[in-house]
C-alpha cells in the first residue's frame, strides 16, 4: 500500500457465522440495543423463550478478538468465494438499512458447501473487536445454504478521509429512505459484493459463535480473517443518524 493512504488502514475482519438456522439473523422486533432498558441486551433472554439463548448462551457473539490467543491451523485451507453483480434494493427497516439481493449475487463455499449471498448490512458502531479496539462501523454480508443454515462476512471500517466505493455508489439510495421505515428502492445497474468486500486476505481465524441478535442462535465453526486495507467514507451520517445505529455489546471470552 502506499505510503500516502498508509494513515487510513485499517484491521478488517472476516466474520464466517456458520449456524443451524438463519431464522432472521438480524432483528425480529420486541428488542432494543440500549442497555439498562427493559428490552436491552442484557434482557433479551427473558423476553420470550425462544431467545433464552441470549442470556444461557456459552458461545455468544460478538467477541473480542485477542491475538495472543490465537493458534495457526494451515490445514483449515483457504477461503473459497466466488462473486458477480447482481439486481439488488436498498431497504430501511427501521432498526438497519440492509441492501438485499433479488437476483444471484454470488456464493461462499465452506466444507463442500454453497452458501449463497443474500443480504448485507451494518452495524455502528463495530460489534466485534480486536485486541480491544471497537472500529466505527461492520459490514455484515448474510448468506444462506440450501438447508438455510447462515454464514456472514463481517467487515470493520474505520473513519478516514479516503472515498469507499462501495458506500459512495449506495449513499444516494440510503438517503432516499434513511428516515422512512419499510420502504425500499431499487439500485440502478445493481449491487457489485466484490466491491463491498475488497480483496479478502488468505489468513483467517475459527471460532465458535452466534448471532448477535434474538434468538442468538448458536451454532457452527466461525471464521475471521485480517487484512489492513480498507477504509471507510464518512458519508454515510447525514441528518445526524448514521445508516444504522444497532450493535450488541463485546462479550468476553467464550464460556466453556
Amino acid at each position: 500500500m502506499p505510503a500516502a493512504s498508509s494513515r487510513f488502514c485499517v484491521a478488517t475482519v472476516l466474520l464466517l457465522l456458520s449456524v443451524t438456522s438463519a431464522a432472521r439473523a438480524e432483528g425480529d422486533g420486541g428488542f432494543s440495543y440500549i442497555p439498562g432498558t427493559p428490552n436491552g441486551p442484557e434482557n433479551w433472554g427473558n423476553l420470550k423463550p425462544e431467545w433464552a439463548t441470549c442470556s444461557t448462551g456459552k458461545r455468544q457473539s460478538p467477541i473480542n478478538l485477542d491475538s495472543l490467543q490465537l493458534t495457526l491451523a494451515p490445514g483449515l485451507g483457504y477461503l473459497n468465494y466466488t462473486y458477480q453483480n447482481a439486481k439488488a434494493s436498498v431497504v430501511n427497516h427501521g432498526n438497519e438499512i440492509k441492501v438485499r439481493f433479488d437476483g444471484d449475487a454470488g456464493s461462499l463455499v465452506i466444507n463442500h458447501t454453497a452458501y449463497h449471498l443474500r443480504q448485507m448490512h451494518w452495524h455502528t458502531p463495530s460489534e466485534h473487536t480486536i485486541d480491544d479496539r471497537r472500529y466505527d462501523m461492520e459490514l455484515h454480508m448474510v448468506h444462506l445454504n440450501a438447508q438455510n443454515e447462515a454464514a456472514v462476512i463481517g467487515i470493520l471500517y474505520d473513519v478516514g478521509f479516503r472515498r469507499d466505493k462501495f458506500l459512495y455508489k449506495l449513499e444516494p439510495y440510503i438517503r432516499k429512505i434513511a428516515n422512512q421505515k419499510d420502504k425500499e428502492v431499487l439500485v440502478h445497474g445493481g449491487v457489485d459484493p466484490n466491491i463491498a468486500k475488497g480483496p479478502l486476505d488468505n489468513i483467517y481465524y475459527r471460532f465458535m459463535g452466534s448471532f448477535t441478535t434474538p434468538p442468538c442462535t448458536e451454532g457452527s465453526p466461525r471464521l475471521l480473517s485480517r487484512r489492513c486495507a480498507l477504509y471507510r467514507s464518512t458519508s454515510l451520517h447525514f441528518s445526524g443518524q448514521p445508516c444504522s445505529t444497532v450493535s450488541r455489546t463485546t462479550r468476553g471470552p467464550f464460556r466453556t
